[in-house]
């Protein structure tokens, strides 16, 4: 098994970075803006990481739109999933909209080489501070509906899906990234509000993977989502019947903090049921799971295989595809509508 996705610091690789992308515990690398400066540096980056990873590896980014796209300057500007309904004229548009905007944002890093961007955003808008236009809607069956239109955007290029934050990450008003949030509703509340989008697309099987929220749903579990055997091993694979991969948020962030040290919550990640463990912004964390990490011999290799892209579904060069033509230029528009 290989579990841990991991960051790297710059516009290269450094010499520590080559060497530890090669350790028999990694299985992938996401990318944040820091690693870009344009398009041929970052498709350079990307070959580096293939290179001296040795093994096949996903390399993945948030690339969600709005205020979340790591990525600017040479990549289309796409709008927030918020926008979407909240700006169009009917919702047969906001579909096409959200449809145009995921094979935008699929092929675009599709044609950087890279695997992954972890979308879409299943939250429904509420009180969160960190959600907010990221969400589809303030309405369950509009993020539903917006999602799976997203969803197959994102598969016409090539790219598998991700599901985020199960079971609902719009309820809570603290951030999880600096604060431990507490949900304090009951079960029937979070089942009927917050996670009919992801009960929904496990049913029509959309979803490839999902990744757990860092927060404490205080009337079902004690333990944040994403460190609950009760949340993803009872919920989401037994009652819900998701069979994809499991990927924890990153467990350098303050939800994750009161598990313990790096080590600990990537070991309390995994046995709750996590396949693949987010770990980044903290590089001599990493290498502490990298060196402390005792993991079973259970292969989750066809797991890290179901994440990588499609790339014979994608036509290039994007400039002679006349699909992402078509459909960026519909994000254009609409960008300069609002």
């Amino acid at each position: 098994m290989r579990p841990i996705i991991l960051d790297v610091e710059g516009y290269q690789l450094t010499a520590t970075e080559q060497e530890y992308l090669a350790h028999p515990l990694v299985a992938g690398v996401i990318l944040f803006t820091r690693n870009y400066d344009n398009i041929l540096q970052l498709k350079e980056l990307v070959q580096q990481i293939r290179l001296y990873a040795k093994k096949d590896i996903i390399i993945s980014v948030d690339h969600e739109g709005g205020r979340v796209q790591r990525f600017r300057e040479g990549f289309t500007e796409l709008p927030s999933c918020g926008s979407l309904v909240a700006h169009s004229s009917s919702m047969q548009e906001a579909l096409a909209l959200a449809k145009a905007s995921a094979f935008v944002m699929a092929s675009e890093l599709l044609a950087c080489d890279i695997d992954l961007s972890f979308a879409p955003v299943l939250d429904i808008n509420g009180i969160s501070d960190v959600i907010k236009e990221r969400s589809f809607s303030e309405d369950k069956a509009q993020v539903s509906q917006l999602a799976s239109a997203y969803i197959e955007g994102m598969k016409q290029a090539g790219m598998s899906s991700t599901g985020k934050h199960f079971p609902g990450h719009g309820s809570v008003k603290a951030d999880s990234h600096i604060a431990l949030p507490v949900d304090n509703r009951s079960f029937e509340q979070i089942f009927d509000h917050d996670m009919q989008p992801f009960s929904e697309l496990i049913k029509a099987n959309k979803l490839d993977a999902i990744m757990p929220s860092h927060v404490v749903y205080s009337q079902c579990d004690s333990l944040p989502c994403g460190f609950s055997e009760y949340w993803l091993q009872k919920i989401l694979k037994q009652q819900l019947g998701f069979t994809g991969a499991i990927i924890s948020d990153d467990i350098s962030m303050h939800g994750a903090s009161f598990v313990g040290n790096h080590l600990s919550r990537a070991k309390e990640a995994i046995h709750a049921g996590c396949d693949l463990i987010l770990a980044c912004n903290d590089t001599p964390a990493a290498m502490s799971i990298l060196e402390g990490l005792q993991v079973s011999n259970k292969c989750n290799e066809d797991l890290i295989s179901s994440l990588f892209a499609d790339k014979s579904k994608l036509s290039l060069p994007l400039q002679a595809n006349k699909v992402w033509i078509d459909n960026r230029r519909l994000l254009l528009d609409f960008n300069e509508s609002l």
